[in-house]
């Protein structure tokens, strides 16, 4: 073999050698590149851009589930850059993912704000962007499901609700018409046929009144509620049907105190539930409405001394149509919304309602609402007075004669 083929071979040998070692040099560093994407918490170029435009709450979530990056919506529901994801939930959406899934999505129930504020129902998408990074993006579906929500509920239990008042009402027409030539009887026909076409109007006055609230989350007259004037409302309101029962309302406990909200809106719920407590207390008896302020929380308490309401009911109470005593409810005219509406007005105010009740020994409403410093005071300063920067809306409530409606302590 002359020196010419040794040469080739040589060559041939170092371009074989050479070609080895380069594809040992490039398969090293694409290992080197996924072990370190495979362990890399650093978030892809560009995505930190992409969640400040983003209108919904989104978060990028590494494998220990640690809050790496978020849009600004998300801290609405208390997520924090370097916080822990509490959400169980979510937290088994991760888990899918590291798992092998591409993506993975679902609904959840998330607190945006602090309690006692409603929970918020979110559509919730996870994505992979990395092996050990996730995209988790969550839509406020609360609205678009209360709507409709809404829309079954009307469905299915106001049509059967109404057929009651209105087939009684074409029954006592037919009844008036048949008895045109006896006065007497007419007269009796026509006092049935206007109570019930008064539950009728009540009936449909408080779907209406459910409906608006439940439909929009902003109250349309904001300001800052004296509640001294709430309550002096709803029991002046309650005064008449106090007397016809027999019934004396005592209202006791701190005045001169605020919350932020609606007048109409508190005065309707705490009104509804001095009527409650009316229709269930026997005559002769004291319904107690007392205000107090524990830890910058109003809470608005209406104490009945009635029949009760069992244990087994006191978890349903408060849902639409339903009546824990149906008979004493046809009695009293009772459209079974009275307590969905003061739940969903304390709701649209950022409070809560609780209910303490037993059987034979009565019931408590405790309505609690946020309170608010008193509005400064911007009357002219006479040099008479002693500087005062806060002013309290003085209410009484009516006497006892002729409503029986009596100031006093809480029964």
């Amino acid at each position: 073999m002359d020196s010419l083929q040794l040469a080739l071979l040589a060559l041939l040998a170092g371009i074989v050698i050479g070609g080895s070692l380069a594809a040992l040099v490039v398969t090293s560093l694409r290992v080197r590149d996924r072990a370190r994407a495979e362990t890399s918490r650093e978030i892809p170029e560009g995505v930190r851009e992409v969640l400040q435009g983003m209108d919904d709450a989104a978060l990028v979530v590494d494998a220990s589930f640690t809050v790496l990056a978020l849009s600004p919506s998300a801290a609405s529901f208390n997520f924090a850059r370097g916080g822990s994801l509490a959400s169980e939930e979510l937290r088994d959406a991760i888990r899918v993912i590291r798992g092998g899934q591409s993506s993975w999505s679902g609904s959840l129930r998330l607190q945006r704000g602090a309690p006692p504020a409603e929970p918020r129902l979110v559509a919730a998408r996870a994505t992979r962007i990395s092996p050990r990074l996730t995209l988790l993006v969550l839509h406020d579906i609360t609205e678009r499901e209360r709507v409709e929500q809404m829309r079954r509920d009307f469905v299915a239990n106001t049509s059967h609700e109404l057929k009651t008042p209105v087939g009684a009402v074409s029954l006592l027409a037919e009844a008036i018409e048949s008895a045109a030539d006896d006065p007497p009887q007419v007269r009796i026909f026509a006092t049935r046929l206007s109570a019930e076409a008064s539950r009728l109007a009540q009936l449909t006055s408080r779907i209406l009144n459910l409906s608006r609230l439940q439909a929009s989350d902003e109250l349309t007259d904001e300001r800052d509620v004296a509640i001294d004037e709430v309550v002096a409302s709803a029991v002046d309101a309650n005064a008449i049907l106090a007397d016809s029962a027999g019934v004396s309302v005592v209202r006791g406990g701190e005045r001169g105190l605020y919350v932020r909200g609606d007048a109409q809106v508190l005065g309707e719920a705490v009104g509804n539930l001095i009527a409650n407590a009316i229709a269930y207390s026997p005559r002769g008896s004291k319904v107690g409405v007392g205000i107090t302020l524990t830890d910058a929380v109003v809470e608005i308490a209406v104490t009945d001394r009635g029949i009760g309401i069992a244990e087994g009911d006191q978890e349903r109470v408060f849902e639409r149509f339903y009546r824990a005593d149906p008979a004493r409810a046809r009695r009293t005219g009772g459209t079974g919304l009275g307590l969905a509406i003061v739940k969903h007005a304390v709701q649209r105010h950022g409070g809560e309602v609780r209910l303490w009740s037993r059987p034979g020994r009565g019931s408590t409403f405790t309505i609690r609402l946020p309170a608010v410093d008193a509005p400064v005071d911007d009357r002219p300063e006479r040099p008479d007075r002693r500087p005062k920067r806060a002013r309290k809306v003085a209410t009484t409530v009516p006497a006892a004669s002729p409503s029986r409606i009596e100031n006093g302590d809480t029964a």
